[in-house]
């Protein structure tokens, strides 16, 4: 399983070397990212401590503008998880891009931590979150390869499957 990961890492890495920057490999990939959201509570997309951004969770926000809902074990399967997750790495990627303007200046997706919102007996949580670490790592190369955790929930704010969190380093 280790290296099965590793060939794709490595494959992954190889695709991202072709493109210049995060924007090339995202019009390479045709990912459009979507609109904020305006936030459902009193707090905000990010917010910046010397050159570490924090993010707040994302839901899997989808091209037309709803989100993904169910409960992973019952409503959907791993993959379809796994597709949220993915979901909620474009939504972050915005939020990037909104706050930096140019997403060069990532230095590091540093921390991932990953709500899963499972049956009690969905064990999968980390086969779902691959699905946003494997975004970060397709968009940034080495700079999105992260220390995260995958947690199961009971529930998740509009019955989001996933919501994902992140710690992002920054350029000065």
């Amino acid at each position: 399983m280790k290296n099965k990961a590793l060939v794709i890492c490595l494959f992954l890495l190889a695709f991202t070397a072709t493109a210049q920057t995060p924007e090339e490999i995202l019009i390479a990939k045709r990912i459009i990212l979507p609109a904020i959201p305006a936030s459902i509570g009193t707090y905000t997309s990010v917010v910046r401590v010397g050159n570490l951004l924090y993010l707040s969770g994302r839901g899997p926000l989808q091209e037309n503008g709803q989100y993904t809902t169910g409960k992973l074990g019952k409503d959907l399967t791993t993959e379809k998880g796994y597709a949220a997750a993915r979901l909620c790495a474009i939504a972050q990627i915005a939020v990037l891009k909104a706050e930096l303007g140019d997403l060069k200046k990532v230095k590091h997706i540093v921390k991932v931590t990953g709500f899963v919102n499972g049956t009690d007996i969905f064990i999968d949580q980390p086969k779902v979150i691959n699905g946003f670490s494997d975004v970060m790592v397709e968009i940034f190369g080495t700079k999105g390869i992260h220390s995260r955790s995958a947690v199961g929930v009971a529930s998740l704010p509009q019955g989001w499957p996933v919501e994902v969190e992140m710690i992002v380093e920054i350029e000065d």
